[in-house]
């Protein structure tokens, strides 16, 4: 079978080769705005970690006054670090579950006419700033829960988180954490939503042709190929919580102590609220001692971050 030729072409240009330099051109050109991206994002990076390691390297060794009664710099550190750590996985705790189950509904059980406005305002929350969630908790959160803390004061005591004498506004370890838990929810909601949606329709549906009901095909078809998806949602989640400023400081009146009380007056502080709290007002030296805590933070937020995608490697490696 031949094919005619175009009569209005010209038969000196080969119409293959023309369209083949042009994707190699576009090919050359999309790959080197991505090396040029991610040599900048790489630059900065270390930009980032050489500014705070030359100017917090002297906060490590300045006159013991400027750490905040501790004494030491690892003597202020570790409460810090100890508290923003708490006040994370706090937040994950409340805000896992129902992201996954947020997630669940829009891809798998609710009529499109409903997920998709359902997925709308989830995403809408990521728009909100964190000084109106940090308002909306100090306000309206913290009064509100001033009963629950005292329920859960005079019911579970025996529990070394409620067993103290709760604060009398609200304003919380606990609140906060459930503030933190509603800024981190659309994030793991919006990856967790993507990877079940990518689950293979065959999957899926073999496993209903077994006979299994819609929720053992979401626990043996959806959870196991969406694992590694899930842990990196999880992790980027806990990512934010850990350098969130705004919200627990507005919050919380925090203090530099190691504790597990978190429906009390007195609440740990984080690193984050730390500097934001002590940057106005700082001497030379304490400036360096709260940058040299910025490094920590720095230092720890991309080791969970290195660790996350080596559990996500690791995941798609079996």
């Amino acid at each position: 079978m031949t094919v005619a030729a175009d009569p209005g072409a010209d038969p000196g240009v080969d119409t293959k080769s023309e369209l083949s330099g042009r994707g190699s051109m576009g090919d050359v050109v999309f790959r080197g705005i991505a090396v040029i991206a991610a040599t900048l994002i790489m630059v900065a990076l270390a930009a980032v970690f050489i500014f705070l390691g030359i100017e917090g390297i002297p906060g490590f060794s300045v006159d013991e006054q400027h750490y905040a009664g501790q004494g030491s710099f690892l003597g202020l550190v570790v409460p810090l670090l100890y508290a923003t750590m708490y006040a994370a996985v706090l937040a994950l705790i409340v805000a896992v579950p129902f992201s996954v189950a947020i997630a669940l509904f829009i891809s798998h059980y609710a009529p499109r006419r409903i997920a998709t406005p359902v997925a709308y305002v989830i995403d809408l929350l990521a728009a909100v700033p964190s000084v109106v969630f940090g308002l909306w908790g100090a306000v309206v959160l913290g009064p509100y829960l001033v009963p629950t803390h005292a329920w859960l004061s005079e019911n579970l005591a025996w529990l070394p988180f409620f067993d103290g004498q709760p604060s009398g506004n609200g304003r919380t370890l606990f609140t906060a954490s459930i503030v933190l838990a509603v800024m981190i929810l659309p994030i793991i909601t919006s990856i967790c939503r993507e990877v079940f949606a990518q689950t293979p329709r065959l999957h899926e549906e073999a496993a209903l042709a077994l006979g299994a009901t819609r929720w053992e095909m979401v626990r043996y078809a959806v959870f196991p190929y969406a694992r590694s998806g899930m842990v990196s949602a999880v992790m980027l989640g806990l990512g934010r919580a850990l350098g969130e400023t705004m919200a627990i400081a507005m919050i919380v009146s925090p203090k530099v102590l190691i504790s597990l009380f978190i429906i009390g007056t007195n609440n740990p502080e984080t690193i984050a609220a730390h500097i934001a709290q002590g940057y106005k007002e700082s001497t030379p030296d304490r400036l360096s001692v709260l940058i040299a805590t910025g490094l920590v933070l720095f230092a720890f937020t991309f080791l969970v971050n290195a660790l996350a995608r080596w559990i996500v490697a690791r995941g798609r490696a079996k």
